[in-house]
């Protein structure tokens, strides 16, 4: 990750939760909340509930990998801790990207002209299969 630190302490994840805003779609919850700092910092939760250690793992690899191939999309200055759902369990990545690119647009913190243009994408490919 070009611009961003990772989030490992248990207080600041705690803090993320406590103060910052929450969204939700079918494969993860996004929690964003402003640091005061230049850069941001992403935190990656996956429970036991999704799967054993190499699923989890998996998991991680795919939303990290998602983030960074997409880190210039997202607005400065924000902690966010992305949490995995039982459903994340077989994504592909172009579903994690598309997923985490909604996760942004949905709480606003998508460089503007992104925003519009992969809502739209997103919509069509992921939610609406009839």
């Amino acid at each position: 990750m070009k611009f961003s630190e990772s989030l490992k302490k248990n207080p600041d994840f705690q803090n993320v939760y406590r103060r910052g805003k929450s969204c939700a779609n079918r494969y993860f919850v996004m929690y964003t909340l402003e640091n005061g700092t230049g850069g941001n910092r992403i935190g990656i939760s996956v429970s036991k509930k999704v799967g054993n250690s190499v699923i989890r793992h998996r998991v991680k690899r795919l939303v990290r990998e998602a983030y960074r191939l997409q880190e210039e999309k997202f607005a400065s200055g924000l902690d966010l801790v992305v949490i995995a759902r039982v459903t994340a369990k077989n994504i592909s990545y172009w579903e994690t990207e598309s997923a985490l690119l909604h996760l942004g647009g949905l709480q606003n913190i998508l460089k503007s002209a992104e925003n519009d243009n992969h809502k739209n994408s997103y919509d069509k490919n992921s939610y609406n299969k009839g």
